[in-house]
């Protein structure tokens, strides 16, 4: 209407359109006339906006139906009380350097901050691609699990504060208040919402070592640890000389790799 009015000289509003699923509720689409809605504002009251959203966002993907599950709910509530403690218990590495040094940082360090690195490749892909913030939220609850339970040694500051910063970023679009809040306690004087995207490091983001599944004849016979940057030759003979696989093999020479 408004292109033959004159007023635009698109043909098409949008250049993408999402076509979103339904709330299902007990195998029904939820709605007003099977009296099987559950109004929002309750949970809003007990839980507050931002764990609703969370919890709506990380159900389903944005395109598939989502199956309402109050206990969904709590789950989120508990994922962000854990980010929340997270942040306030770590409040000090706030005040110092935010200039990770690689080569001063010993191994528990260096895998939180590879992590961090792979986290934001992740969750920035899958919000600009297909709006997947389920699986974007996935990415930061595996991120906040690295950075809890990473007690092996004493994590360097400069890691940590990247680490809860780019936590705090990412999961902004998801939970802004929660995150804003969190973000002034920190002592940022700037407010998140003006903050950039984070952008992640390739080189920080890659693997010390990979797992490489060997298969013989389609059965899973060997898992070696090996280098990132193995070249194709010397894993094949990795392979092919490991005690189990050669017993496997017996002499032959395998006929496709």
């Amino acid at each position: 209407m408004l292109r033959d009015l004159g007023y635009l000289e698109v043909d098409e509003p949008f250049t993408n359109l999402l076509t979103q699923g339904m709330v299902i509720k007990d195998g029904a689409k939820m709605s007003k006339s099977k009296g099987n809605v559950v109004d929002p504002n309750d949970l809003i009251e007990q839980y507050g906006a931002d764990t609703v959203r969370l919890f709506s966002l990380f159900a389903a993907p944005p395109e598939r139906d989502l199956e309402w599950n109050a206990q969904g709910v709590e789950g989120a509530s508990r994922f962000l009380s854990r980010v929340y403690r997270l942040v306030v218990q770590n409040l000090g590495c706030f005040q110092g350097e935010n200039n990770v040094i690689l080569d001063t940082l010993n191994e528990p360090s260096r895998a939180l901050h590879r992590k961090t690195h792979q986290t934001i490749r992740r969750v920035t892909e899958s919000i600009e691609s297909n709006f997947h913030f389920n699986t974007a939220i996935s990415g930061v609850m595996e991120l906040v699990n690295l950075a809890t339970t990473a007690t092996d040694a004493p994590i360097d500051a400069a890691v940590q504060r990247e680490t809860l910063e780019t936590i705090l970023t990412l999961l902004f679009p998801m939970v802004p208040h929660f995150c804003e809040e969190l973000w002034a306690a920190s002592g940022h004087g700037q407010q998140l919402h003006h903050a950039p995207w984070p952008s992640y490091n390739v080189e920080a983001a890659k693997e010390d070592e990979l797992t490489i599944v060997v298969q013989i004849n389609g059965k899973v016979r060997a898992k070696l640890q090996v280098p990132a940057d193995i070249d194709d030759q010397a894993l094949q003979q990795l392979a092919l000389t490991d005690d189990k696989n050669n017993k496997l093999i017996d002499g032959k020479t395998p006929k496709k790799v």
